[in-house]
């Protein structure tokens, strides 16, 4: 029989404190599964139009009612950071940006960026 030592447990979730990098991590893995979820919702849009104007119609007055509207909107922002967090990975791996002090600031510079593309994109719309 193997002996049993007193090893610590491994760290989780309730031992470390949130930080900017792992927050953003679990936010871009969220935002691939919203995602998902917003690309059924484009492809529900597509079949409605194919289908005829009246199952079409339908579709739009729930997509311009203020339900549809926050799921856009919520679609438009999980895009914007998914888009952005990926080019910030791909800029590591191709092996730039390691420095813990320009991991913060292209966190931040991540999530401005995010936040600044869905405004464009939203004022655009309702232009």
């Amino acid at each position: 029989m193997m002996k049993t030592h007193n090893r610590p447990l491994s760290p989780h979730l309730q031992i470390y404190k949130p930080q900017l990098t792992s927050v953003m991590s679990i936010c871009h893995r969220a935002t691939g599964i919203a995602l998902v979820a917003g690309t059924l919702l484009l492809v529900w849009w597509i079949i409605a139009a194919a289908a005829g104007p009246e199952v079409f119609y339908a579709n739009q007055k729930f997509l311009t009612s203020w339900l549809g509207i926050l799921i856009l909107f919520g679609f438009t922002c999980t895009l914007m950071y998914h888009l952005c967090n990926g080019i910030r990975h791909l800029i590591w791996d191709a092996g730039y940006g390691f420095k813990l002090d320009n991991v913060y600031k292209s966190g931040w510079i991540t999530l401005s960026t995010a936040v600044l593309l869905t405004a464009i994109t939203w004022i655009l719309v309702m232009i």
